[in-house]
C-alpha cells in the first residue's frame, strides 16, 4: 500500500511539471502575440476556477463521505475484484445513469477504489458514463439524431465498457 502511495505522488508530480510547463509555454507565447493577454488569460481561468469550486468542494466530499459510509464488505461483493460478471454490470449500469462531468465522477471513483472497490468494475463504470450517459442520450442524442442513431449508437456500445474493464485489469496484472 505504501508503494501505490509513493506510485502516485510521483504521478502527480508528473503531471504537475508537464500542466505547469504548458502554463509557462502558453504564457509565453500570449505575452509574444499581446502582453495584456496573459494577465487576460490568467483573470479568465480564475474565473473558471471560481465557477467550478463549490461543485469541486462538493464532488471531494461526497467522494471522502462515500468511503467512509458504504460498508466494505458489501462494497466489495458488489464491486470488488473478485464481483465477477455482476461487477463489471453494476459498474457499467451506474455509471450510464450517474450523471455529472469528470469533476465529479472521478473522486467518486477514486474513494470507491479506495474504498475497496475493483479495478475492473470501476473502469467498466467509467467507460459507461462516458459512452452510455443516458442524460446526454434523454437530452442531446435523441433530439438531435433522432431515436434509431441515438439508439444504434447505445446499442453497439453496450459491450465496451465490460470489454474495457477486464483488459484494463488484464493490463494492469501483465505490467
Amino acid at each position: 500500500m505504501g508503494n501505490n502511495k509513493k506510485k502516485k505522488g510521483k504521478n502527480m508530480g508528473f503531471t504537475l511539471i508537464i500542466m505547469l510547463a504548458l502554463v509557462i509555454t502558453l504564457g509565453f507565447l500570449a505575452y509574444r502575440k499581446d502582453p495584456s493577454l496573459v494577465i487576460a488569460g490568467l483573470k479568465d481561468g480564475g474565473r473558471l476556477l471560481w465557477d467550478i469550486f463549490p461543485l469541486l468542494l462538493i464532488a471531494f466530499a461526497a467522494a471522502g463521505l462515500m468511503g467512509k459510509v458504504l460498508p466494505r464488505e458489501l462494497l466489495k461483493d458488489w464491486l470488488g475484484q473478485e464481483s465477477g460478471i455482476r461487477g463489471l454490470l453494476l459498474g457499467t449500469m451506474a455509471g450510464a445513469i450517474t450523471p455529472g462531468g469528470p469533476f465529479i465522477q472521478f473522486p467518486i471513483v477514486a474513494a470507491l477504489l479506495k474504498s475497496g472497490a475493483g479495478i475492473a468494475p470501476m473502469m467498466a463504470y467509467i467507460t459507461s458514463w462516458s459512452l452510455l450517459g443516458l442524460n446526454r442520450l434523454i437530452a442531446f442524442e435523441i433530439p438531435m439524431l433522432g431515436w434509431k442513431i441515438a439508439g444504434a449508437r447505445m446499442i453497439a456500445s453496450l459491450v465496451f465498457p465490460v470489454v474495457i474493464g477486464l483488459l484494463t485489469e488484464f493490463i494492469l496484472d501483465h505490467i
